[in-house]
């Protein structure tokens, strides 16, 4: 799922990491069947605005329904297709997604781990960063739980709380020595934020 690594002679881009479930797509607590899917409103016009503005747009997405065996990763490569086709009639894309299927307690034992993955660890950040030239110091991490932006925050990236999802609730539960460094309505309000404040 990765394309375009540099080849030393440009600058690595700055990416917007996003979460899909509450960010992108309706939340629904285990997404799991193609029926369920339902892009929120706007989400894919924003992503179109990234794409155009420059950014890498990445997902990176905690998939433990796998490891619980409510779907398998064929099932969801199938949702991920059917996602992307959706964006792309509205002229968006995605550079990659990246998805843990981990669980330390999975109920599938070929899951069952504990990995550098999944997020609040920040190693699907740090593979994008690697596969696909990506500079973090510039970029920024979106989503509706303070675990999807706590990976960002741990490798310098700009973090914005959006209040679709759980995000509502999470803004007014947080509690901790960080914030993030903005929280909006929608994804459609983050993009205002984040193209208001950076020149690529």
């Amino acid at each position: 799922m990765a394309t375009g690594a540099g080849d030393g002679k440009t600058m690595s881009r700055p990416a917007v990491f996003l979460d899909r479930d509450g960010a992108i797509t309706r939340e629904v607590d285990y997404l799991r069947d193609v029926k369920q899917l339902r892009l929120l409103p706007r989400a894919a016009a924003a992503i179109r605005e990234f794409n155009q503005s420059g950014y890498a747009v990445v997902i990176v997405s905690n998939q433990s329904g796998i490891a619980r065996g409510l779907l398998t990763e064929d099932d969801l490569a199938r949702i991920h297709a059917v996602m992307l086709a959706r964006l792309a009639r509205h002229g968006a894309r995605l550079d990659a997604i990246y998805y843990c299927p981990h669980l330390p307690d999975a109920t599938v034992a070929a899951y069952r781990k504990r990995c550098a993955c999944r997020k609040p660890a920040p190693g699907m950040l740090r593979r994008a960063a690697r596969e696909l030239d990506l500079d973090l110091a510039r970029s920024y991490v979106i989503g509706d739980r303070a675990r999807d932006l706590e990976p960002g925050r741990q490798l310098g990236c700009a973090t914005v709380l959006v209040r679709t999802g759980y995000g509502a609730q999470e803004a007014e539960a947080w509690r901790g020595p960080w914030r993030p460094d903005h929280t909006a309505a929608t994804l459609a309000a983050a993009v205002t934020w984040v193209l208001g404040r950076t020149t690529l």
